[in-house]
């Protein structure tokens, strides 16, 4: 009797236990959301110039260097339900001689800085999503680019010619199409960039559409499923020189102050495919530029100059070993880029007049090639051996010459990037 009853008493408490241990188990095999995440980028190179300018420079002997291009550190934390915020930070060398003595080595600047939030979720089909951001944050195309591009070998070509910066301050809207189609991004920047402060009362707005018509597909290759074309623009504007008047302000003579906008447009389109095999992407892109000089005076008319700027570019970044064993795991990538970039399409035109004495007929242009290879040495350390050259096209001769002055830079790079 003593033993029946202790039995049933066990078992009594295990039974009145269990929920509770149920819900202990529970509570332990929950996934908590981590609080803090923090990743970064590295890249760096070695540089060895080839072209006649640097030898020159440096009594014949070619000039050479180590570098630690960039260090990008990024803090991710959650903000609330649905909430989070980005902080990544720019750390770079200062090799401005004007600022160079009183900031010397690396500095830090913020890069992105950003609150967003995350809302309707598959509410226009699986796997949409709408979010919104506001700070410093990524402008129209040049992160979308580079998903194809590897930004540690050099910039995207929109970047690298100065249509506008990777980064700036403002508000954005990223809306994620359902069933793999693509994305849809907005902005409205500052305009001058995360490296430079606001510098008028100007805002610019810009919008790209990345369609992956078959993002969806069950039957095709993932090389035609990551198929993505991009057609987008930047509406810009910058304040005249004479936004606060003439050298007077006011006063007899003076035309006064010019307080419209000066135009900055940018738009282009972009297709490309993004595959472990191969990446690969075309663009093409012009941007428009209005400036004024004079006097703003009624001696000294204020003269408006519009320029457009014209660019193609292509690259390919593939694995040519997993081209013919897609089974095959291989490091090797074969790199091979170019640009092709008009400054001005016109430059004799200035407002409707000549300007002969300067370009004499000829309109300037600059090629740029990238050649190479990488190894990815595990899966966050990749090594790149290539060569990079820019030579101008139709530049004017120097003054007193026959012989036209092309610019050229031509350098060898060992360049690296590692991920964490």
């Amino acid at each position: 009797m003593h033993t029946r009853f202790v039995r049933r008493g066990v078992a009594l408490a295990i039974m009145a236990a269990a929920p509770a241990l149920a819900g202990a188990q529970q509570a332990t095999a929950t996934v908590v959301t981590p609080a803090f995440d923090f990743s970064g980028v590295l890249f760096g190179s070695y540089q060895w110039r080839l072209d006649s300018l640097g030898q020159a420079q440096t009594g014949g002997s070619h000039p050479n260097q180590f570098t630690l291009d960039r260090a990008y550190l990024t803090f991710r934390m959650p903000a609330g339900d649905n909430g989070q915020i980005r902080v990544t930070t720019d750390v770079f060398q200062n090799t401005n001689n004007a600022t160079n003595s009183f900031y010397q080595g690396w500095l830090i600047r913020i890069k992105y800085g950003y609150l967003q939030y995350t809302g309707l979720r598959n509410s226009f089909g699986d796997g949409s999503s709408l979010v919104g951001r506001i700070g410093i944050l990524h402008t129209v195309v040049i992160d979308y680019e580079e998903q194809f591009w590897p930004r540690y070998l050099q910039q995207t070509a929109v970047e690298r010619n100065g249509f506008f910066s990777s980064a700036d301050g403002g508000i954005a809207a990223l809306a994620t199409l359902g069933n793999h189609l693509g994305e849809v991004y907005a902005t409205v920047t500052n305009g001058p960039g995360y490296t430079s402060f606001e510098k008028d009362r100007f805002k610019d707005p810009a919008a790209r559409v990345s369609f992956t018509p078959f993002g969806n597909s069950k039957t095709l290759s993932p090389i035609v499923k990551s198929w993505s074309i991009t057609p987008w623009f930047y509406k810009g504007w910058v304040a005249s020189t004479f936004a606060a008047g003439g050298p007077n302000e006011v006063g007899p003579g003076d035309n006064g102050a010019i307080t419209e906008g000066l135009t900055r447009d940018r738009f282009g389109i972009f297709t490309g495919v993004r595959e472990r095999r191969i990446n690969a992407g075309l663009e093409y892109a012009q941007r428009q530029d209005e400036s004024d000089r004079g006097g703003n005076t009624l001696a000294s008319p204020r003269l408006v100059t519009d320029s457009t700027g014209r660019l193609f570019d292509g690259f390919i970044v593939g694995r040519p070993v997993e081209w013919f064993k897609p089974q095959a795991k291989s490091g090797l990538q074969v790199i091979g880029r170019f640009d092709h970039f008009t400054p001005n399409t016109d430059p004799t035109e200035v407002n409707g007049s000549t300007n002969t004495a300067s370009y004499a007929g000829t309109t300037p242009s600059y090629n740029f090639w990238i050649l190479g290879v990488s190894y990815d040495v595990n899966q966050r350390m990749t090594f790149a051996l290539d060569w990079q050259k820019q030579q101008g096209t139709g530049f004017p001769p120097p003054a007193g010459t026959n012989i036209r002055a092309i610019p050229v830079s031509s350098s060898l790079f060992m360049q690296w990037q590692a991920t964490f």
